[in-house]
């Protein structure tokens, strides 16, 4: 009787190996992401006071922020400091991710996979790094000036985490959009006319999306919808260029 293994048997040895790999690299993860947030834990009301520096700037003279819940102001920093970790391991991640999948890609889409890998790290940190630079001292002064006379401005700390939170994922997200679009021409399910076409549909939901997320004033909405639509416009750009790349090859061949 032979002792070679069936076809089914060998499936499912692979399908273990896969498994295993897979617990390996999460494992790899929690611990990375452990050893940054206790690294940081230190420093939490540190990275608090610097999240909360745009809001603090702008608030009245005798005026700051406050504490509701009692527990606010030990889980609110805690709370952070754990973002913080999750935004600062994200690059060795995603690694763990590609390091799972790359072997069952071709070398082409191996070549290409790792530029739009870094790009979108990137640019996601470009997104943060925009909302807390350019767009918080622009929303924090327009709220506290907008505020009714006898009204005292001083946001609870829970309130304007959550708030800054959705924020930085949302300017995050929002930056991805060459990478998003690029894929969409690399796939073939657009091609880069068909998105020229549609750019005037485009730069109007690039300012309904803007006037959603930011505050209701001209000025603090073209500074989201001008970006996203730019970024979708080298998006488009790079995605030509791949075209271009490609079509040289074929022809080579």
């Amino acid at each position: 009787m032979s002792d070679t293994p069936s076809i089914d048997e060998h499936k499912e040895l692979t399908l273990i190996g896969h498994l295993v790999e897979l617990r390996d690299r999460i494992l790899k993860c929690v611990i990375a992401l452990l050893v940054v947030f206790l690294g940081l834990i230190y420093f939490a009301n540190d990275i608090y006071a610097y999240v909360a520096a745009p809001l603090v700037s702008v608030l009245p003279p005798d005026t700051s922020m406050i504490a509701i819940d009692p527990t606010s102001p030990f889980f609110t920093p805690f709370k952070l400091t754990f973002y913080a970790s999750l935004f600062v391991t994200a690059p060795f991640i995603l690694y763990q991710l590609w390091a799972f999948i790359a072997p069952g890609l071709y070398k082409n889409e191996k070549s290409l996979a790792i530029p739009l890998f870094i790009s979108s790290v990137l640019l996601f940190y470009a997104g943060m790094a925009f909302a807390y630079f350019v767009l918080f001292g622009i929303v924090f002064s327009f709220f506290v000036s907008v505020a009714p006379d006898g009204i005292a401005v001083a946001p609870d700390i829970a309130s304007y985490l959550s708030f800054v939170l959705k924020i930085f994922f949302a300017f995050g997200f929002a930056f991805e959009i060459p990478i998003a679009v690029f894929l969409f021409i690399w796939a073939g399910i657009l091609e880069p006319e068909d998105l020229q076409a549609k750019r005037p549909y485009v730069i109007v939901g690039c300012f309904v999306v803007a006037m959603l997320l930011t505050p209701p004033d001209p000025f603090t909405q073209s500074l989201l919808a001008l970006p996203m639509w730019l970024l979708f416009e080298l998006g488009i750009y790079f995605g030509k260029l791949f075209l271009r790349k490609k079509a040289a090859e074929q022809a080579q061949d």
